[in-house]
């Protein structure tokens, strides 16, 4: 079992940057991947990119440039920097454990982006 905690996310300013992690803890295999989610009001859950464990990172071709996923090495933790944020960045922001056939997910974290 894995257990995948998002934390950071918050209320700002358009324009501005914001950090949220990702940390999953529990049986964690060596081979296994993060993924990032976000679901906006009425909207359906997207995709934002993802890091494996070798540590290649993908995202959203919409969101290249403004959206960056790292990772710190040996703790299972990975953050999800947003730059200039815009007020359609407004989401809950998911993380996805996935390792084989199961994933686990976090609870979720809001985003917030307004004056």
């Amino acid at each position: 079992q894995v257990q995948v905690v998002e934390s950071g996310g918050g209320r700002v300013q358009p324009g501005g940057s914001l950090i949220v992690s990702c940390a999953a803890s529990g049986s964690i295999s060596s081979r296994y991947e993060i993924e990032w989610f976000r679901q906006a009001p009425g909207k359906k859950r997207e995709w934002v990119g993802g890091i494996g464990s070798c540590g290649i990172t993908d995202v959203e071709n919409a969101m290249k440039g403004r959206y960056t996923i790292r990772r710190v090495i040996g703790n299972n933790t990975v953050f999800l920097k947003i730059d200039n944020l815009k007020p359609d960045d407004t989401s809950v922001y998911y993380c996805s454990f996935v390792a084989g056939p199961n994933d686990y997910w976090g609870q979720g974290t809001q985003v917030t982006v307004s004056s």
